[in-house]
């Protein structure tokens, strides 16, 4: 799954022949600007996404998916593809709405983080 160009503050982690993990700007998710566990992850993968080393391989009719994860705990959306082309086209689209403050990633919060997500919205300019 090559990639050429990613949005701005966006990079390929990892690439692999049934994942991709693209992070948003791991120069300032540090531990000391921004929390390391914090940083904003896209996976994209064949069939669910399994923390656990060693599974099976993906079956070849499971469908790709997209999913943005705020932090270990803290899971987005995911969307789903039935080729990998458009994966990442869906990828990529996501990361550009990520970088352009049109992510309501509050939401997503059980317990709001007020400071950290202020400075987040000023990060991806969506200005509070």
């Amino acid at each position: 799954m090559p990639i050429d160009s990613v949005p701005d503050g966006w990079s390929v982690w990892s690439e692999e022949p049934t994942t991709l993990v693209l992070v948003y700007r791991p120069d300032v998710f540090d531990s000391e600007a921004f929390p390391a566990p914090c940083l904003p992850t896209l996976y994209v993968t064949r069939g669910r996404r399994q923390r656990r080393p060693g599974r099976p391989e993906p079956d070849p009719d499971d469908p790709w998916r997209v999913t943005l994860f705020l932090e270990p705990e803290i899971e987005g959306e995911t969307r789903e593809y039935d080729d990998r082309d458009a994966a990442l086209d869906g990828a990529l689209e996501l990361a550009r709405a990520f970088t352009a403050g049109e992510i309501d990633y509050r939401t997503l919060y059980q317990q709001p983080r007020a400071a950290y997500l202020d400075r987040l919205d000023t990060l991806t300019g969506r200005e509070t």
